[in-house]
């Protein structure tokens, strides 16, 4: 019976991928949103890695997904993802306070709709 194949991020050690660096410039929360933009035209110094976060992305996802759908350690992916902002080739939406903190009025016609049942 043969064991699955590991893939490439796997066989090499977490620090190799991150050229040794072991935190991240930016600290991106789980739920923070990362997205290419479009067209990549040199892509001649990115490591496989961060090829396949530039084709993930081309969809939002979150920093967590990117971790999880490359089969990288979160704080690796992190990283990376912080390479790819100083480059310019992807960007990152974190969630303010503001943009969760939700609209009185909508919550007033909630309530009202719910008092409504």
């Amino acid at each position: 019976m043969s064991t699955p194949d590991p893939g490439p991020s796997q066989l090499v050690r977490p620090y190799a991928l991150t050229r040794g660096r072991t935190a991240p410039t930016r600290d991106y929360p789980l739920e923070a949103l990362v997205r290419t933009h479009l067209p990549v035209l040199d892509d001649s110094g990115l490591s496989p890695e961060e090829r396949s976060i530039i084709d993930l992305c081309r969809q939002s996802r979150s920093v967590a997904e990117v971790a999880a759908l490359v089969r990288i350690p979160l704080g690796v992916a992190r990283i990376l993802i912080g390479d790819l902002v100083d480059r310019g080739v992807v960007s990152v939406h974190v969630q303010t306070e503001s943009d969760s903190a939700p609209d009185a009025t909508l919550l007033e016609r909630v309530l009202s709709g719910l008092r409504k049942l």
